[in-house]
């Protein structure tokens, strides 16, 4: 079979990619913070913090949908401009999160290593998807990916609590399915990219971190010096 026979992801279309993670992000959060938007006494009590957060990870999934909508509309100049917005909102990203972390937790609390641990999985792989799609910003084909890649983190949260709240029932089993849907997603990847013969090293990286994250986290597999870590964070008078 020749390279034009092959068939590819046409990621200039990826946009409607985050349909799904949109829908995730509306239905996991409807309780706990859209919903307050219609009802002052509960929207008056949602920090800033969570405000800030939900700012920084609205822009970059807007980001997300632009960039290859100019792509595919041949916009290439106005797609490279609007991309080093990226350089400045990566990095509030990570400092939202570790605030929202902050602002939600005390030191010395049972569980504060995990529960430090589960946003810290999350930035450290957006962080090696942003710093790979950097790395390689003139080969379209894995940057493409790597960009993909950035937005996969956010399924995990707004899934998890969409499980949650329609299947409370089920406990932990919730994670357990959003864990199973993420590997999913993965693995379907992998497979539609099989016969690539270049770029497609970024999906299976992206899929052996989870692995070893998410055997972490079901397994309260013991990190030294997280604990302390997170009680020495947590100790900073951030909020």
């Amino acid at each position: 079979m020749n390279n034009q026979a092959v068939k590819k992801i046409r990621f200039e279309k990826s946009a409607i990619f985050y349909v799904p993670l949109i829908i995730f992000i509306l239905g996991g959060f409807w309780r706990g913070y859209f919903s307050r938007f219609f009802n002052w006494e509960q929207f008056s009590k949602i920090t800033f913090y969570t405000h800030f957060h939900f700012l920084m990870v609205s822009l970059w999934v807007v980001l997300l949908i632009i960039q290859p909508i100019l792509i595919r509309q041949k916009k290439v100049a106005i797609h490279k401009k609007l991309g080093r917005i990226s350089y400045i909102l990566m990095p509030l990203i990570f400092v939202s999160v570790l605030l929202l972390f902050h602002s939600r937790h005390k030191p010395n609390g049972e569980g504060v290593d995990l529960d430090f641990f589960i946003p810290l999985k999350d930035l450290i792989i957006m962080g090696i998807a942003y710093f790979i799609a950097i790395k390689y910003r003139k080969r379209f084909d894995i940057h493409a990916r790597a960009m993909i890649a950035t937005g996969i983190p956010f399924i995990e949260p707004a899934l998890s609590r969409l499980m949650s709240h329609n299947f409370p029932t089920l406990g932990l089993t919730n994670y357990f399915i959003t864990c199973g849907v993420m590997h999913l997603l993965l693995i379907v990847l992998i497979i539609l990219e099989r016969k690539q013969k270049s770029a497609r090293w970024v999906f299976p990286l992206i899929w052996g971190i989870y692995l070893v994250f998410h055997f972490i986290a079901i397994f309260d597999v013991h990190i030294p010096g997280l604990k302390s870590l997170a009680n020495w964070f947590l100790s900073l008078p951030l909020t």
